[in-house]
């Protein structure tokens, strides 16, 4: 008798054939997202009257032409890495958390509410570890709130993150403008809504490197990616949760607790936004402003979503957001392209990933 693994054109070949289709097809779907956001890019740069070739060397300038504009994107891809790595957690369990602006600016607030209160002569290592915890903290009951509607009343995380960031986002203004909150003493009229400095001990150490603004949020990013990896791959814990994300049914009736399971990593990817926030409030210039998160929650959203479950991915997506961000300031500099104009071109790519992915999803049905 014949069986099926001795028969390869049975039993190999439709697998193969659906692998390498897929591949095709994330290849076609992604890659064509990149070229069109390119072009939308280039036409940006030709029309604010810029040379294309001048662009292109003040933006690779940019990224890696100083230790100082090469550090700032170590920074800014540490946030986007905390941000990615804990949507690749929730997303694991079948969870998609867009909530991290939100939860970036929880963080930063209770960041913000320890540091400037702390003692000014605390040393550093526990002073940094009490602002990094209080927004772990801040984060993960931010997100935990969405995470227990889902639970408990089934309700659609998508919506209620979504929703929480606006409600996150107008509590930043509210503290920085209201003296008896987290505002500065008012002393003239030219006083700017912000808390005051954090304490120098509170502040984020640099990481050493000559001219270089980067600080060991770069480090924090890695060892969360790791930590998250291991546990994801190499625990109970991770295939309990890509069961969950599976077949919730399944999981249950296997004896899985469900409920806790999904509740703890939406709450874990809230605490990793809320540590990405609270290193925004503790690097330079040390003090919780509106409009601090500038957008790093959606942009993390898209690398989580780029990553597509690997964490090795997060790290390199969020460096090269990272980079775009630095090169972009130079290409304002150098080339006299508006700034806006990355910001455009990153939000025209997130459009285009979210389609991708809606469109992948579809024609895997």
């Amino acid at each position: 008798m014949i069986s099926f693994t001795q028969r390869p054109d049975i039993a190999a070949a439709p697998g193969t054939r659906t692998r390498s289709g897929g591949l095709r097809r994330d290849l076609l779907v992604y890659g064509g997202a990149v070229l069109i956001t390119l072009l939308v890019g280039l036409a940006l740069v030709l029309i604010s009257g810029a040379d294309p070739v001048t662009a292109v060397d003040a933006l690779a300038d940019g990224m890696f032409g100083s230790p100082y504009g090469f550090g700032s994107a170590l920074n800014a891809a540490a946030v986007l890495a905390l941000i990615g790595t804990g949507f690749t957690v929730a997303h694991r369990a079948g969870l998609v958390n867009v909530g991290a602006e939100g939860q970036l600016a929880l963080g930063g607030i209770a960041a913000a509410a320890v540091g400037v209160h702390l003692p000014a002569a605390m040393p550093t290592v526990p002073a940094v570890a009490a602002v990094l915890v209080a927004g772990f903290l801040a984060g993960g009951a931010w997100a935990g709130i969405a995470a227990l509607l889902t639970v408990w009343r089934g309700t659609s995380e998508v919506i209620t993150t979504l929703l929480l960031n606006f409600v996150g986002l107008g509590l930043v203004t509210l503290v920085v403008h209201e003296e008896g909150l987290l505002r500065q003493p008012v002393t003239s009229a030219d006083t700017l809504p912000q808390s005051p400095p954090l304490v120098p001990g509170a502040r984020l150490p640099l990481l050493g490197l000559q001219a270089s603004p980067a600080t060991i949020a770069v480090v924090l990013a890695v060892v969360a990616a790791v930590v998250a990896a291991i546990v994801l791959r190499r625990t109970a814990i991770g295939t309990r949760l890509a069961a969950v994300g599976l077949s919730e049914p399944a999981a249950a009736r296997l004896g899985l607790p469900v409920a806790p399971l999904k509740f703890g990593s939406l709450a874990v990817a809230g605490g990793l936004a809320g540590i990405a926030g609270a290193g925004l409030v503790a690097t330079v210039p040390f003090v919780l402003a509106e409009h601090f998160t500038s957008g790093y929650g959606f942009a993390g959203l898209v690398v989580g979503l780029l990553a597509r479950g690997s964490l090795t991915a997060v790290c390199g997506i969020a460096l090269a957001f990272g980079l775009l961000a630095s090169g972009g300031i130079n290409l304002q500099l150098a080339a006299g392209v508006p700034a806006s104009s990355v910001q455009i071109v990153q939000s025209v790519l997130i459009i285009l990933i979210a389609g991708a992915v809606i469109f992948r999803r579809a024609g895997a049905r």
